[in-house]
């Protein structure tokens, strides 16, 4: 094995490896902010953090699959951020069946307690954005994580406003239109992610079947890794 090949490895190994340890980090956060804001969502009657809990939920999800694909194929983290995508349109369609059902008959939310709720999230999943921000480069699979993250900033902010204007009208309809716009973000970054996914599965799979088709031994020699098998299967 040439030694360009063997650096790339390591290389690889050793980015993999940060992510992962990134990726733990955010999965503990966001795991422990779902379950802290969905039972604060519930008990104050607030449809913006129930959204924002499951926003959380969602990404934990995303991460697990993010994580589980981290170490395989080029292919495999394509299908991976293809089911990320899937549950994100699953969460952003829950979210606006229960906006729907709280414009019917829910009651104005606590605006203090979701105030300091919004703003507990908005500091996690900031520490959370900056953890990822380095990596939303490297591949598809740690694009759409990123992207979550973004989303949640976004979605967080709005719940701050929501409270704030809340309080100021005593009316829960800023709790619902900000869970209804929490809900199409989702959907739009849901969108996003699958469409580059399909492509990426797409080019994946093409790019296998011409390694298989291909002669043994017709690599050129005289070129480090002009092979994909070179360096790409050490992955």
């Amino acid at each position: 094995m040439d030694s360009c090949c063997e650096n790339k490895a390591g290389e690889l190994a050793q980015l993999r490896g940060a992510q992962a340890k990134v990726l733990y980090w955010v999965l503990g956060i966001n795991g422990s902010m779902f379950v802290i804001e969905f039972v604060a969502g519930w008990l104050i009657g607030s449809t913006a953090l129930l959204a924002d809990s499951l926003d959380m939920f969602g990404d934990a999800t995303v991460y697990v699959l993010t994580l589980y694909a981290l170490h395989r194929s080029d292919r495999t983290r394509a299908g991976a951020a293809l089911v990320k995508s899937g549950f994100m349109f699953v969460f952003g369609l829950a979210v606006i069946a229960e906006a729907v059902h709280k414009s019917v008959v829910g009651s104005v939310p606590e605006a203090g307690a979701m105030g300091i709720m919004g703003v507990l999230a908005l500091a996690a999943n900031t520490v959370c954005f900056i953890m990822l921000l380095r990596y939303r480069s490297a591949d598809l699979n740690m694009r759409s994580t990123w992207l979550c993250s973004r989303n949640d900033l976004i979605a967080n902010t709005s719940v701050v406003l929501a409270a704030i204007a809340v309080g100021v009208t005593d009316s829960l309809w800023p709790d619902v239109i900000v869970g209804l716009a929490i809900a199409a973000l989702f959907l739009h970054s849901a969108w996003q992610v699958s469409s580059e996914a399909w492509v990426a599965w797409r080019a994946a799979g093409s790019s296998s079947q011409d390694m298989s088709d291909e002669p043994v031994g017709v690599a050129d020699s005289g070129t480090c890794c002009s092979s994909k098998s070179c360096c790409d299967n050490r992955r």
